[in-house]
């Protein structure tokens, strides 16, 4: 699998319209700096976790090939209980 652009800036587009534009846009009142430190923070970790999960696809960690041999040996000294 390739790297695709377009998914990675729709997805930008759309956290930073979350982290950006709403925090901007909030109505005034007491706790308006909380909630637009909230709003950045969640777009922040959400858009890292989906980059990180995406970039994941393309290379993901596969656990080890076993040969037949190894897998005899290790249910040989493991298998014994």
């Amino acid at each position: 699998m390739g790297a695709s652009a377009i998914p990675v800036i729709l997805m930008t587009l759309f956290w930073a319209l979350v982290g950006i534009v709403l925090p901007i846009i909030l109505p005034k009142g007491p706790n308006r700096s909380l909630m637009q430190c909230i709003l950045i923070i969640t777009a922040v970790s959400c858009w890292l976790f989906w980059l990180c999960c995406y970039m994941h696809q393309m290379n993901p960690l596969i656990g080890p090939a076993l040969h037949n041999t190894t897998i005899i040996a290790i249910n040989d000294i493991w298998g014994k209980k």
